[in-house]
């Protein structure tokens, strides 16, 4: 099963509706990693073989994350002025369709379109 475990740049609702969707998810204000270095939830993603899902670019260094050397790591690129229901809705919905393809790899996910870089 896929596990995620979801940055705290992302809404707090994502976890929570992750879950409802049949994934298990972990958001890092929930288990004690608020404010932590990407290090951190990295290493933490790697020890519970989660995949990570993160606002930022931070994660999409390749080099300081190289592909296949992680459970999978998953880029969410809205708009800020998205409603977080439209932006979970997307997501989600993206997910379901390429949740094949994220273990090891590094995927980005836009409103209008899924990129993925595998290893």
């Amino acid at each position: 099963m896929i596990r995620f475990l979801i940055d705290e740049d992302m809404p707090r609702s994502t976890a929570k509706l992750l879950r409802e969707a049949g994934f298990e998810s972990f958001d890092v204000r929930d288990i004690g990693l608020r404010g932590a270095k990407d290090d951190v939830i990295y290493h933490r993603a790697q020890e519970e073989n989660c995949i990570i899902i993160a606002g930022d670019l931070g994660f999409a260094n390749t080099l300081r994350y190289p592909l296949g050397s992680h459970p999978g790591i998953l880029i969410a690129r809205f708009p800020n002025e998205m409603s977080p229901d439209k932006l979970n809705r997307i997501l989600i919905d993206a997910i379901k369709s390429v949740q094949e393809d994220l273990p090891g790899n590094l995927t980005i996910i836009e409103p209008d379109k899924v990129r993925i870089r595998r290893r």
